[in-house]
């Protein structure tokens, strides 16, 4: 069992401190909070045990878990690195793609490994379909959420169109040729409501919405691609895939068939994959256990989370 301390302990990081508690592949030794009446209420409630400074928390542990404001990421990132620790590290990455490079190039000095909180690519859904999209060339993504205060310190593309974007970018195979996107700040500082439209030289176009002022939660994300188009319900946790292939000379009663101007035949099927509960956040921090027992790649590694991010900004700076 690796000896794991979180660095946070708000709304996520209570959840990372339950999970990894119960987790049989970590011991939880303990957690840092800047905020000693937040931690002391911690401690009273859940009976984890609190370290009075991230150093001497990093000192006891094999691998520390950031969840941390998003701009204290890289200075926690870089003091455990440095200490040859692995870190897990929340979305995003960092504040700024400089900050991202840089831990990427202390882990590998240090010969750690790092894994970035991108929980969709762990959702249950998004699994049951990923190995079927294979060059999609239209993607379309809505996320939509009700207000919440929480988060609302930085703008919606990185609270929430960041998760979406890392999906894209680990489905299309290509390098980004343009962005063009525009943002509205309805309630808060920074927007509130945004689009991007993210073109990559394969010709794969992507178009993504968030809102966290909307009325309703939605989390959909669409492939459009040669002969299929699959859709994944991230909130619900469902998916469909609908296929096309040439129709037999012989179709049954039953059988969608389609036929075009130049008169070809297609068959019409649906498929519908095997979607296996699961925790998601339990999953992603449990399978960085194993990247680093075994010594493979993360499933997500920094420098996903360093795309993921550098693409958020480029959107950011549309606006």
């Amino acid at each position: 069992m690796l000896k794991v301390g979180v660095l946070g302990a708000g709304h996520l990081g209570k959840i990372h401190l339950r999970l990894l508690n119960q987790s049989n592949k970590y011991d939880l030794i303990g957690f840092y909070d800047a905020d000693p009446e937040n931690a002391k209420r911690v401690v009273e409630e859940f009976g984890y045990t609190y370290f009075d400074s991230i150093d001497n928390l990093i000192d006891a542990v094999d691998v520390v878990d950031i969840v941390t404001p998003t701009l204290s990421h890289y200075d926690c990132a870089k003091k455990a690195i440095k200490k040859g620790k692995h870190i897990f590290i929340e979305k995003p990455i960092t504040n700024t793609v400089e900050e991202a490079e840089t831990i990427r190039t202390l882990v590998a000095e240090n010969e750690v490994k790092g894994q970035v909180g991108h929980v969709e690519r762990f959702n249950p859904a998004f699994i049951g379909v990923k190995d079927q999209i294979k060059s999609p060339m239209f993607i379309e993504c809505h996320r939509l959420a009700e207000f919440n205060p929480r988060g609302t310190d930085v703008p919606v593309v990185l609270d929430l169109m960041i998760h979406d974007i890392d999906i894209i970018l680990s489905v299309v195979q290509s390098p980004v040729k343009h962005i063009s996107a525009s943002g509205v700040s309805v309630v808060s500082e920074t927007p509130d409501i945004a689009n991007a439209r993210i073109e990559f030289k394969n010709g794969c176009v992507a178009n993504l919405t968030a809102s966290r002022i909307s009325l309703k939660n939605m989390r959909k994300t669409r492939f459009f691609q040669k002969d299929a188009y699959i859709s994944v319900d991230f909130l619900e946790k469902k998916c469909e895939v609908v296929k096309m292939k040439d129709a037999p000379n012989n179709p049954g009663d039953f059988d969608m068939i389609l036929q075009n101007a130049e008169g070809i035949k297609k068959q019409i099927y649906f498929d519908n994959p095997n979607i296996t509960n699961n925790n998601a956040i339990l999953d992603e921090l449990e399978t960085f256990a194993d990247a680093i027992n075994n010594n493979t790649k993360p499933i997500v590694t920094l420098h996903d989370g360093t795309e993921a991010l550098r693409v958020a900004n480029m959107i950011i700076n549309q606006f």
